[in-house]
């Protein structure tokens, strides 16, 4: 999916693509790794032994920025029309585009279905009244239940049944931040399980004051490397990385990263990244910047 119509900005100074410091006193990490992915684009990987956390951040300064967008990735089976899965990095290599990060999105059924809303190059797949991150040419990303109005697939912007061969989308559970606030208890009281217990969690968040996109993977289940995280320390990190919104993303097992075509996290299933049954890749193409 390509942006449209624009130039394509400055490459950003290196001294903005700092980690907050908030999100420094939260972590309090004794290690710290970085690799500039792209202009305005940086990998970094923290390891902080108060959780103990193994978090992997991607920052991407995306606002104005004509090269970089986000795709919805498939397993081949299910583009091809039935149902499947495949690992991230898998989907990945197969996608033929210019991909500088990824990471599993939706939760899904054992038939191999997303469970929320998905849109591809414009075309609905999936509908469901879901936590969903949206993002189209021209605009920032959204983050927000979708819903049904007038026959069109309502996110940020209406997205009719035809489709509008622009949106990209990929639903999520729960929202965790909502025009900087948390969104009730995160699930806590009525999941205590899912919500409360420390697991692999991956989630999105972006800060329109700055036009900052995260990408954040926190491995788990990996003593003494990383135990993972509770929704509600996430939503903390999220708030220490200054992000307005904030999106849960299937965890667990599912939870990777994948930088390039190979994951920086680990997977805390014994056999390595498990298959899902779709991935939010953020890619590049300067062919978006064209007139």
């Amino acid at each position: 999916m390509l942006a449209l119509g624009c130039t394509p900005p400055d490459a950003p100074r290196a001294l903005e693509l700092v980690l907050p410091d908030a999100a420094w006193d939260l972590l309090a990490p004794d290690s710290v790794r970085s690799m500039t992915l792209l202009a305005g684009v940086e990998y970094r990987y923290l390891w902080a032994p108060g959780g103990p956390w193994a978090v992997h951040l991607v920052q991407a300064r995306i606002a104005g920025r004509c090269d970089l967008g986000f795709s919805v990735l498939r397993p081949a089976e299910r583009v091809a029309g039935g149902g499947g899965r495949e690992t991230v990095s898998g989907m990945v290599r197969a996608s033929g585009e210019r991909v500088i990060a990824a990471v599993n999105a939706d939760f899904f059924t054992e038939q191999g279905t997303a469970v929320g809303v998905e849109v591809v190059d414009g075309t609905v797949l999936s509908i469901a009244n879901r936590p969903t991150f949206a993002w189209r040419p021209g605009t920032v990303p959204w983050m927000g239940v979708a819903g049904v109005q007038d026959g069109a697939l309502m996110l940020g912007w209406p997205v009719a049944d035809g489709g509008d061969g622009e949106t990209e989308a990929v639903g999520g559970f729960p929202d965790l931040i909502d025009d900087t606030h948390r969104v009730g208890d995160l699930e806590v009281t009525a999941r205590p399980a899912f919500a409360a217990a420390r697991h692999p969690r991956s989630a999105i968040g972006y800060d329109g004051d700055t036009g900052t996109l995260w990408l954040v993977v926190v491995d788990g289940r990996r003593p003494p490397h990383s135990v993972g995280m509770t929704l509600p320390e996430l939503a903390s990190l999220f708030e220490a990385l200054g992000a307005d919104e904030a999106l849960n993303l299937d965890g667990g097992g599912s939870t990777s990263l994948v930088v390039g075509e190979a994951p920086v996290n680990r997977p805390s299933d014994a056999t390595g990244e498990r298959p899902v049954v779709n991935a939010l890749a953020l890619v590049h193409d300067a062919r978006g910047c064209q007139p």
